[in-house]
């Protein structure tokens, strides 16, 4: 009998469109069959754009829209996935959907995640079982909801017993950065570090009209001033023990303005600034830990000056691709949630409380059953 296929998908913080991958998942092992990006229609990306940045929790209103729209998007996704695939919907078990998220306030009196792009919808559009909601039960049980990558990055990436130290840390540098730090008895932490690209890509997009820094060229040809490095550094968030979480609701357009940029600095050593914020964040992080290696994945894996920084600043520890172990860096996160939905199609309780600081084990997700 063949593996089980699931879908797994997810829009980051990014927001350049929906990642989603066809999953064969025997034990902890998955195989990509299909994977594909398909960006969102240029409408949708502005009304997303102004929903999240503008660092206000959006109402109900401005959120019912774009719900149900976004859930077409992630259904189309799917139709695409299973179209270049040559599968048919059939032979899928599940869907596991992240959404979108547009508001992330983990803290506080009154904690909330709200993802957009509807389960139950897909699930009828797609006429696949569809979970969903995956943040929910983790935040009821007192966690941050986010990170949850580290759960699978355990099953993965565990290290070696004849390692000579006890940790591996997996980055995943999105548009927030994120550790997993793993030991080899199979206990794993992680948090959000702090910003990965979503600075970077705000600024090249003000100032060159691009998408992202590609391959960080533009960053590795300016300076990186010191003075504006410790005082962006000096943002509490940095200094928070975890666990924790952020995301763009925090560090965003607003936030970089604050500091009144444009009117002090050459551009381009600005955005050789926020490069060195996000290595010297993430260093700051993974070197408590003390790990035998690093691997990283995401993509901020493709920027060479950033990670090329990370290794200068951690001179004696690998840093590394997922790729070397088999799961291209691109799709870490998509098969994250393809591995969520197969165990809460499984019933399969998870330990996230040294990841978000839950009390207690919890079931992930919500299903969606087709019409």
């Amino acid at each position: 009998m063949s593996p089980p296929l699931y879908i797994g998908m997810i829009s980051g913080t990014s927001r350049d469109g929906v990642d989603a991958v066809l999953v064969s998942l025997e034990g902890d092992q998955p195989e990509i069959i299909q994977a594909v990006c398909l960006p969102y229609p240029s409408v949708l990306a502005r009304a997303l754009a102004h929903l999240v940045t503008s660092g206000q929790r959006p109402g109900r209103g401005a959120r019912e829209e774009l719900d149900a729209q976004l859930a077409d998007h992630f259904s189309d996704t799917v139709i695409n996935l299973l179209q270049k695939a040559a599968v048919d919907r059939r032979e899928i078990s599940a869907i596991g959907s992240h959404g979108q998220t547009v508001w992330h306030q983990p803290d506080g009196p009154h904690p909330e995640s709200i993802q957009l792009g509807d389960p139950a919808r897909i699930a009828q559009t797609t006429g696949i079982l569809t979970v969903g909601d995956f943040r929910l039960a983790d935040m009821k049980a007192g966690g941050q909801g986010a990170p949850l990558a580290p759960l699978l990055h355990r099953a993965l990436f565990q290290p070696a017993n004849e390692s000579d130290s006890p940790t591996r840390v997996v980055l995943n540098l999105g548009g927030i950065a994120n550790i997993s730090v793993i030991h080899r008895d199979g206990g794993v932490t992680g948090y959000d570090t702090g910003p990965a690209n979503c600075l970077m890509d705000a600024w090249v997009g003000l100032h060159r009209g691009e998408a992202f820094d590609r391959d960080g060229r533009w960053a590795a040809g300016g300076k990186n001033l010191p003075d504006l490095l410790d005082t962006l550094l000096a943002d509490p968030y940095f200094q928070r023990p975890s666990p924790k979480s952020t995301g763009i609701e925090y560090f965003n357009m607003a936030w970089l303005q604050r500091f009144r940029l444009d009117t002090q600095f050459d551009v381009r050593d600005v955005q050789t600034t926020l490069a060195e914020l996000t290595a010297v964040s993430v260093t700051n992080a993974i070197r408590q830990h003390r790990p035998a290696d690093i691997l990283v994945c995401g993509g901020g894996a493709h920027n060479q000056h950033l990670v090329g920084r990370l290794q200068a600043l951690l001179p004696d520890t690998p840093v590394k691709s997922t790729a070397d172990y088999g799961l291209d860096p691109d799709w870490v996160e998509a098969v994250l949630f393809a591995w969520l939905a197969r165990e809460r199609v499984a019933e399969r309780e998870l330990d996230t409380r040294g990841i978000t600081g839950a009390r207690h084990k919890v079931l992930l997700g919500n299903i969606a059953l087709p019409h």
